[in-house]
């Protein structure tokens, strides 16, 4: 339907190489590909994934959206996010700032929670168009369930990693409690402008699924954007500010930014698929320094970071949210108030 044939992505652009991490052999242990991942969680926090098992759930996801793009704006408007801070629903182009200068984005997109997909056909957060509504059980919350069982294997690693007490990070992402996370499928018309600011992510751990490229990212270090090369039946996947904060920043929440796909790509429509995990609603967003010697060593280390948010990850995220939104905007201190963990966080 999308259609999967496209030009290649170019050789002449600069990239930045990511780990590809075997889904198949960390979830059976394999104490490699563990340590691999673990490289990659811990220096730049992208890497692929691969074998995830989710190529069916992802068309299908891919699909679902086009379709409630197709609907009339008219009715997508009817399920717009808004300006309070909730993410889900529909998001217009030009709906957010993408700087502090209040440039406008290029992109629209969809989120469904995971709490109304999972209980669907009863509503928790909000309603969805009819299109979204007829794709919840047999597509959305499939999907959904994959990338817990995947976030889940993660976690566990990680735990271990971080030197937590069994089940420490799994449960501050109870799938039993209400939370942010969601699926987000996107869409933006060819451009010439940036689509998506520089940002980190808001929650635990994102799993991207592009078909075109665009995503960029700036590593620790660097002072220009590089590419990442987007690779057919692989998920991006990225570790969010929760992490980061969590782990007393052993856990890299690293900047990125979407633009226009480059060389010949930029002449197509460019779709892409997300699943954000984020933390349960009342965690608060914290180092977790007395379940942990690691962390409370790491944070020692970095006397000039705050690891102590004073934020809920629903407050956290809202904040987020709601500062981005243009009609909200009064000047470059709403930008600065939508910031993250950025480590760069004048880097437009």
């Amino acid at each position: 339907m999308l259609g999967s044939t496209f030009p290649p992505f170019p050789d002449d652009v600069r990239t930045h190489p990511l780990l590809i991490i075997d889904y198949e052999l960390i979830k059976a242990g394999d104490v490699e590909e563990v340590n691999r991942l673990w490289e990659a969680a811990t220096t730049i926090g992208f890497w692929y994934l691969k074998n995830h098992g989710a190529d069916q759930e992802v068309s299908d996801m891919f699909d679902m959206g086009a379709e409630a793009m197709a609907l009339p704006l008219e009715e997508r408007l009817k399920f717009e996010q808004g300006d309070t801070g909730q993410s889900f629903g529909y998001k217009k182009v030009g709906a957010n700032a993408i700087d502090a200068t209040g440039t406008l984005d290029a992109v629209q997109f969809l989120n469904v929670s995971k709490d109304d997909a999972l209980a669907y056909p009863q509503v928790v957060h909000r309603t969805y168009p009819s299109t979204v509504n007829a794709r919840m059980k047999n597509t959305i919350a499939p999907f959904i369930r994959k990338g817990l069982e995947v976030t889940c294997v993660v976690f566990n690693i990680f735990n271990d990693r971080l030197g937590l007490p069994k089940g420490t990070l799994e449960r501050l992402g109870d799938v039993e409690e209400h939370s942010c996370s969601e699926t987000r499928s996107i869409h933006s018309l060819p451009t010439e402008r940036a689509i998506i600011g520089a940002h980190t992510d808001s929650g635990s751990l994102t799993f991207l699924y592009n078909r075109l490229g665009g995503l960029q990212v700036l590593p620790p270090g660097h002072n220009e954007w590089s590419y990442i090369r987007p690779i057919p039946g692989h998920a991006i996947c990225n570790i969010g500010d929760a992490l980061s904060l969590f782990s007393g920043g052993i856990l890299q929440s690293n900047i990125h930014r979407v633009v226009p796909p480059p060389g010949a790509q930029a002449e197509y429509e460019r779709w892409s698929l997300a699943f954000f995990t984020r933390p349960g609603n009342s965690k608060v967003l914290r180092a977790l320094v007395e379940s942990s010697h690691i962390i409370a060593e790491a944070v020692k280390r970095q006397p000039d970071r705050n690891f102590e948010t004073g934020s809920t990850a629903v407050e956290w995220f809202a904040r987020r949210i709601q500062n981005h939104r243009i009609n909200n905007r009064t000047g470059p201190e709403t930008w600065a108030a939508n910031r993250g963990t950025e480590h760069t966080p004048t880097v437009v």
